[in-house]
Parts: C-alpha cells; structure tokens; sequence
C-alpha cells in the first residue's frame, strides 16, 4: 500500500513538473509611434488587432498578417486608455484624460462621444461589454463604476462606498453581476446590474492592493494582488477566500491578466525584469507555465484573449504589441 501511494506521488509531481515547463510562444510587433505606450490591444472580427496609444494622443490597428499599421490621432489630445470591440467592428474606448467614452467608426474614422453626467468623473478606466451589448467601466480616480447603454446613450453612475478606492479591473460573471477590483483598498466589490446597489468584500490581508480580476466559468471571482504578490480567489457563494502567493514572490507586481476556455489563469508579473508571463492552473491549483517577455515587457497593464486562436495579446512599455500562443 504503501509502495502504491509512493508511485501516486511520483506520477503527481511528475506532472507538476511538466505542467511548470510549459512555454508559450511569444512574438512581438514594435509599434512606429515612439515612446506613444501601446496598451490594452483587442481582437476585432476580421482578426485585426485595435489598441490604445496613451501617450500619444491615438487609437492604431496593426493587421497581424502583414505587419502593417494604421493610426487614428485624436482630435481633442485625450488619452485613450482602454478600448473593446463590438460584433460589428466598432471600437469603443475609455476617453480618460477628458471625461468620456468615445465611439469609433473604423469604416468613416468619425468618433462619437458619450461624456459623463458627473463633472467630478474624468477619467473612465477599463471597459467590458455585458451580455446585451451595453458598457460596464471603472472610473479610477472618480471613484465610481458606470454603465453606458448603447442603443440610448444614457450613462448611469454609482459611487464606491469606500473613499478613494481606486476602482480600476472590471468584469462580469454569468448573470451580469459587475466584479471591480478597488485597487487602492484591500477590497473587490459586486455591482448588481439591475438595482445598482454595490457590496464590497474586504479581503483577509490588509496590505493587499488588488488591481485586475477575472471570473471563471464557475462565477468564482479571481484577482492579482500587486502589492503582495498573491493570486486570490473569492467564492461569492461560500464568501471563502483563498489565495497563492506567486513564483516572483513579493516581487512579483502582477498586473495584465486574463482566463482562457479553460478556466486557467494568465497574468504578468511586471515587478521582474524582464517581466514574466505565469499560468496557473484552477482545477489542479498550481502555476504550470512561465515565460518572459522577449522585449522586457517594462510593465503589461491590460491583456486579450482570443478563444478561436488560443492566443493572449498585450502591449508594452517597450513599444510593442504582442502575441503568446498557448500550446
């Protein structure tokens, strides 16, 4: 018997051993706009590639199979900061610097803005479709999380209860219900997508500063602590928080993260130079894959994923826009 249990650890460390020597397959475009911080890129329906200039006043497209770029300044010299894409090629953007969403008409370059009712809300952050198409976004300094709906145009607003929170990563889980990580707090929060009325979760370590979150297909919520160093998960159902602190340790500062189909978690560590790509695997709970980032990376904030191609995009600090293939 006891011969037997040896051999189930053998095979069991045996595979956690392969699983932590997976790579990815990781290519980069430098972007022709100098020192402009690309950020934030998303996959459009023809498979071109959308992403925010956010020092350099623009919005571009690179068309992966050519290389090519094409660039669209801004008129009014706003930041974009983050961008999605609607089924019909349309580009919607956080219009951060200026207090807007902005609308994007890839065939006729002409924008539409949607500026928020609140002249103390300047600064629209990450945005997420829900599943009638409308906007969910965090406004960071603002402190609030807004819903814009598409067919009206009509912006809805709720404050974070807790001051200065910093609502910064934002997504949905299956009934709608809006995740926001408040990054300057030790808290996530939920927003009820019918009544407006928000919750918020305080985590179990003070000093925690959670920055991005996903939620797997279960509607558990999983978050990167960038101050510590650990990857949490958080059941809404049983409240029961658990976390894993990361291979980069406290140095670690993750930041872009993201879930592929199946339910496995990706994210950067930006604190290592060059800055390390870490996958981590929610059935088996343990990180199975590392790769760095051939440019350095300087700091990945915001990261894609592309079900059809099994493919993660980011942009740099460095300049570029990049692709890792999961194998």
């Amino acid at each position: 018997m006891k011969i037997y249990h040896l051999f189930i650890l053998f095979l069991l460390f045996t595979d956690l051993a392969f699983a932590e020597m997976v790579t990815l397959d990781i290519k980069e475009w430098q972007v022709p706009y100098e020192d402009s911080r690309p950020r934030d890129p998303y996959v459009a329906p023809d498979g071109k590639i959308w992403f925010c200039g956010q020092i350099d006043a623009y919005i571009a497209v690179l068309d992966p199979s050519t290389g090519d770029f094409k660039k669209y300044n801004m008129d009014d010299d706003v930041r974009p900061h983050n961008l999605i894409i609607d089924e019909q090629g349309i580009v919607w953007y956080a219009g951060n610097t200026h207090g807007y969403i902005g609308r994007l008409d890839p065939a006729t370059g002409k924008i539409k803005k949607y500026p928020m009712p609140k002249d103390d809300v300047r600064d629209p952050h990450t945005l997420v479709f829900d599943s009638k198409g409308d906007i969910w976004f965090t406004a960071q300094k603002g402190n609030h999380v807004g819903k814009l709906s598409v067919k009206t145009g009509e912006i809805k607003l709720v404050r974070v209860p807790t001051a200065s929170s910093g609502p910064y990563g934002i997504w949905l889980d299956s009934n709608d219900r809006v995740w926001v990580a408040l990054f300057w707090t030790n808290k996530l929060a939920m927003v009820d997508p019918e009544t407006f009325a928000i919750n918020e979760i305080e985590l179990p370590r003070k000093k925690a500063l959670p920055r991005r979150l996903v939620v797997t297909s279960d509607d558990t919520v999983w978050y990167v602590d960038y101050q510590g160093g650990y990857l949490g998960q958080y059941n809404p159902i049983t409240t029961e928080i658990k976390e894993w602190l990361m291979p980069g340790n406290k140095q670690s500062r993750p930041y872009g993260m993201i879930v592929d189909e199946q339910d496995r978690i990706w994210f950067v560590e930006t604190g290592l130079s060059p800055n390390r790509m870490i996958g981590f695997d929610t059935g088996s709970k343990h990180f199975f894959s590392q790769t760095d980032i051939p440019s350095g990376g300087g700091s990945i904030r915001h990261m894609y994923y592309h079900y059809s191609s099994k493919s993660i995009w980011f942009g740099t600090d460095m300049n570029t826009i990049g692709r890792a293939v999961i194998p």
